[in-house]
């Protein structure tokens, strides 16, 4: 249900923007809809969709024939992430990816420090990362509606930045890393059954272009 609400809004957004410009190419269309997709557009998608990590990544979108080169590296990216982190759940969104580990994977219950067995999920994934430089890191903690407000944004606070920290520690440069705690305000699943708090209560990476690939995509795409 989530991916069909996404992909209805994104199939809307798409129309009204093409519709204004018929007489433009293929890709200076394209350009449009990459520039009218990024800010404002990412952050209603975020928030239409209860994923603030899918948002943003439509929000860092380039768009048009850049966006198509940064695309496929990130098909590359994503693929060797999904073979070497099994535990996690990958997906390609845009020109990004968002990669979602469950809590449970990471912290023991209501817990913000790194179990053993986290770290050795974060080491499989930080062996990708760092095969894959040119890319910036958003860290975002989310946790179910148990509890206030004001604990559940600590907590996933908590849980972001010490998975920040690990990253870094393991030769993750910092300046590629933001880290946000979003609570319980971006629940993707349902909070009223235990299964779906569970699915809550959660750690998401997303995955995004710097501006040495997007540089790099743009001097591909003008030859």
């Amino acid at each position: 249900m989530r991916k069909i609400k996404f992909i209805s809004i994104l199939t809307i957004v798409a129309s009204v923007l093409l519709s204004g410009c018929a007489s433009m190419n293929k890709t200076t269309k394209g350009a449009v809809v990459g520039t009218a997709a990024g800010g404002a557009m990412g952050a209603v998608i975020g928030k239409a969709t209860g994923n603030a990590a899918l948002g943003a990544v439509i929000g860092a979108t380039v768009g048009g024939a850049t966006g198509a080169i940064i695309g496929r590296e990130m098909d590359k990216q994503a693929a060797e992430i999904e073979k070497t982190v099994p535990d996690a759940k990958v997906e390609r969104v845009g020109e990004g990816i968002v990669v979602e580990f469950s809590s449970a994977v990471l912290f023991g219950f209501d817990q913000s420090a790194l179990s053993p067995d986290a770290k050795i999920n974060l080491d499989k994934l930080v062996k990708v990362l760092n095969t894959y430089p040119d890319t910036n890191i958003e860290v975002q903690g989310h946790t179910d509606s148990k509890g206030t407000e004001s604990y559940n944004q600590a907590l996933s606070e908590r849980r972001a930045g010490a998975v920040s920290e690990y990253l870094v520690a393991n030769q993750i440069k910092g300046e590629r890393i933001t880290t946000k705690g979003f609570g319980e305000s971006m629940p993707e699943y349902d909070n009223e059954t235990d299964e779906g708090r569970a699915q809550n209560r959660r750690v998401e990476f997303l995955i995004t272009a710097n501006e040495k690939m997007i540089a790099d995509a743009k001097a591909e795409a003008g030859k």
